[in-house]
């Protein structure tokens, strides 16, 4: 296993962010990248920058003999469940998209619930 992909699976570890959440944030398939993690498939240079990226971080932060890694205690307790550097500016937009789309939904559910009292009468 390379040293990139050795501090990858620490960062991933130590910051509790699921290989299938970056298969998404980076667009790589959910196969490759189980493969890419475990040293089954030797990673590219395309696929370095795809997953540094995904973390907010360059390849050479993976490259380095030692990483740190944030601690997760040091964080504000409402971004435990979401930090993975600093979002890209996709992933700003999708993180919008998501809210006007929780938005949408609760406006869909609290309607539904008017309808229903106003049929009762």
């Amino acid at each position: 296993m390379t040293k990139f992909i050795s501090n990858v699976n620490k960062y991933l570890s130590e910051m509790k962010i699921k290989q299938s959440y970056l298969s998404m944030i980076t667009g790589i398939d959910k196969n490759k990248m189980s493969r890419l993690l475990t040293g089954s498939q030797e990673e590219s240079g395309t696929d370095m920058e795809k997953i540094a990226s995904g973390l907010g971080k360059s390849v050479e932060f993976f490259l380095a003999d030692t990483i740190v890694v944030p601690q997760i205690g040091n964080m504000a307790i409402n971004k435990i469940a979401f930090y993975a550097g600093e979002p890209s500016q996709k992933q700003e937009q999708i993180a919008k998209q998501l809210m006007e789309l929780m938005e949408n939904i609760d406006e869909v559910i609290s309607a539904k619930s008017r309808f229903e009292n106003i049929a009762r009468g």
